[in-house]
């Protein structure tokens, strides 16, 4: 089912924040439904292989328009992860830097 440990995560995160209450099951597959269209009218292949990144597209979009996390947080929280696996040798697990990461949220909520 998962190629990929982030996709099983990124599923279980979807399904997590439904069950808490953050939106419906109805929201969700709706969500998803909007994004795999906006893929297919870019012409993009329905053969499965971005089925995910899709998915992960999605549930940015929802939990934006939510209220959960802003574009800017988003946005940081991206760079925080792409400098730490720049920064990760060969083999190592890819670990944020907590302190500043936090920070710079800390910043992105003040604007």
């Amino acid at each position: 089912m998962f190629a990929e440990p982030w996709q099983a995560q990124t599923f279980a995160l979807a399904v997590k924040l439904s069950d808490a209450g953050y939106f419906t099951w109805k929201e969700w597959a709706a969500a998803l439904a909007a994004e795999l269209k906006a893929a297919a009218d870019r012409g993009e292949p329905d053969d499965g292989s971005r089925y995910y990144e899709h998915w992960t597209t999605a549930l940015e979009k929802l939990v934006q328009a939510k209220g959960l996390l802003n574009q800017a947080a988003l946005v940081e929280r991206k760079e925080a992860w792409a400098d730490a696996y720049r920064h990760t040798p060969h083999g190592k697990p890819i670990e944020l830097n907590a302190e500043k990461s936090e920070v710079k949220s800390q910043k992105s909520e003040r604007r």
